[in-house]
């Protein structure tokens, strides 16, 4: 069994594939099965739906989520004020979590989306990462990383389409796409 270490990580999932919220969640659960205290933060997914992952998640101990943003999808450049506001929002409810001594993981959700949409600046995301407490681990999930944070990060993870049917054939399932 390999030693307990105390060190938290910054991993990133990113890509045009499946899977990044659901890795994500994955973590999560990982966690929370060991006893860790996990806060997940959904950028650019607003409360007024709950998603089949908050419903089965808020249902685990140690598990807590927040949601931000306006019903919809954000497009790049077509962002306006109030999904501004919510990214904001978001970024300062994770930066507060992961200063604070309540949670051991942090998972920002969507917030490399929020970034490459420019609702958020880079400068602020990496001031997040750089000030977190060296044991509080950061998961951030969303298409097209930001390279520059390639180099905070301890963990990347690319998800690749190699067969991707939604959108074209297949319409989105509960329960297998939210």
């Amino acid at each position: 069994m390999p030693e307990d270490n105390k060190a938290g990580n910054v991993i990133i999932y990113t890509g045009d594939g499946k899977g990044k919220t659901s890795a994500a969640i994955g973590t999560a659960i990982r966690a929370s099965g060991h006893g860790n205290k996990v806060l997940i933060v959904f950028f650019l997914k607003g409360t007024g739906y709950k998603h089949g992952e908050v419903i089965a998640l808020e249902k685990l101990p140690g598990i807590s989520i927040k949601s931000f943003g306006q019903d919809g999808w954000v497009k790049k450049g077509r962002a306006n004020e109030g999904d501004i506001e919510q990214a904001h929002l978001a970024l300062d409810c994770s930066s507060k979590a992961i200063l604070g001594s309540d949670f051991d993981f942090v998972i920002m959700d969507e917030v490399l989306a929020a970034l490459d949409c420019g609702l958020i600046e880079f400068g602020e995301l990496e001031s997040v990462i750089k000030n977190r407490p060296a044991e509080v681990s950061l998961v951030l999930t969303g298409r097209n990383a930001d390279k520059r944070l390639y180099d905070v990060a301890d963990i990347i993870t690319e998800m690749k389409p190699v067969k991707y049917t939604y959108g074209t054939k297949n319409i989105a399932r509960k329960g297998l796409d939210y």
